[in-house]
């Protein structure tokens, strides 16, 4: 399905390299650089995925590519990817089913979803089926490596914190592990970020700009992604997602994370 592309913009210097430094560009003593990150690139548009390899290569990526979903499938078992961006119309097997089957058969990994239509619909579907962020068609490719910048950031755990812990709830920054009632929980990327927030910071409401800006370090965007990842996170964490306890709604306000919730919250519209 071809769509328009006019934001793409024509392969020159592309954002500053994020890689490893040339070697010789420091003291033989400085430590071995970090391994770049490897991304997947599924996208059946031959110059859509020409040209944001391209800027991906340029940022200092490795990037593989693949044109339909059981392609995408067979190259991330080859190569299991840091991170995927996943066209969300792929002929034959659309961009859910390959996310959906991708989550069960390489584990979790991020990915970043483009969509060429702008319908909120299809943008949750895409969060509920566990894509951590998306890009609509057309788009400026030095905004998708912003975003893939962003989202890479947010997997490697922080430097300033252990395990934290309440309600029941852990989780192990270091070891991208949560759980409950020692039982481990499958979240998302953003979905563990969400509750780590929550955990650093009990009692104090925030709303959706507030954790927009501080879990997915964005300025701006669709507020509906914050309310999608609240959802799907209350039905892993709550003993009654649908009137939740732990990560209360406060009206007007946002949300808040109350461990010595004495009984349940108003149920959210």
């Amino acid at each position: 399905m071809q769509q328009s592309h006019e934001r793409l913009e024509p392969a020159g210097p592309g954002p500053a390299p994020t890689g490893p430094t040339p070697a010789g560009a420091a003291s033989t003593a400085a430590p071995a650089p970090a391994r770049p990150a490897r991304i997947l690139v599924v996208d059946d548009d031959p110059t859509v995925a020409e040209v944001v390899t391209g800027y991906l290569d340029r940022a200092g990526y490795v990037v593989d590519r693949a044109g339909d979903g059981p392609a995408a499938l067979a190259r991330a078992a080859g190569h299991r990817p840091d991170l995927v961006v996943l066209d969300l119309m792929l002929p034959g097997m659309d961009g859910l089913e390959v996310c959906r089957r991708m989550r069960t058969d390489s584990g979790p990994v991020p990915v970043i979803m483009l969509t060429a239509r702008g319908d909120e619909d299809d943008r949750i579907l895409g969060l509920e089926v566990g894509a951590d962020d998306y890009v609509t068609k057309p788009f400026s490719p030095r905004e998708l490596v912003l975003r893939v910048e962003s989202v890479l950031r947010r997997t490697r755990p922080r430097a300033d914190t252990g395990p934290l812990g309440a309600a029941g709830l852990t989780i192990d920054p270091a070891a991208r592990r949560a759980t409950k009632n020692g039982t481990e929980l499958a979240l998302t990327l953003r979905e563990f970020d969400l509750l780590a927030f929550f955990l650093r910071h009990p009692g104090r409401a925030y709303g959706r700009e507030d954790l927009m800006r501080e879990v997915w370090g964005w300025d701006f965007g669709d507020l509906s992604t914050v309310t999608v990842h609240v959802r799907r996170l209350r039905g892993k964490v709550e003993d009654d997602p649908g009137r939740p306890r732990l990560i209360q709604t406060v009206w007007g306000v946002g949300y808040r994370f109350d461990p010595s919730a004495a009984g349940p919250a108003e149920q959210e519209a």
